[in-house]
């Protein structure tokens, strides 16, 4: 299938605030296979997500609420959220 696929983004922390929203529906290409093809989708998209994204590496992605790693599949996923690394203090 050709399809696009529609998924909902939520951003968190700093993440949220460099991207300038908490959350968007976005229809992915079929070429955007996994978290890591997202990663780099994203940073492609204009200045703000290149920032907010520069790093991929220290992004926590979560799929439909479960932490995920960057070469796992989206293929059927609701509902995707990046978070930046938490810190104690």
């Amino acid at each position: 299938m050709a399809e696009t696929n529609t998924i909902t983004l939520r951003y968190f922390a700093w993440v949220r605030e460099k991207t300038g929203r908490a959350e968007e529906r976005v229809s992915l290409s079929p070429s955007v296979q996994t978290v890591a093809e997202l990663l780099a989708w994203l940073k492609s998209r204009g200045p703000e997500y290149a920032d907010a994204f520069a790093r991929p590496g220290v992004i926590r992605v979560a799929i439909d609420q479960r932490h995920v790693k960057p070469d796992t599949a989206i293929a059927d996923a609701r509902e995707i959220a990046f978070f930046p690394p938490v810190t104690g203090g």
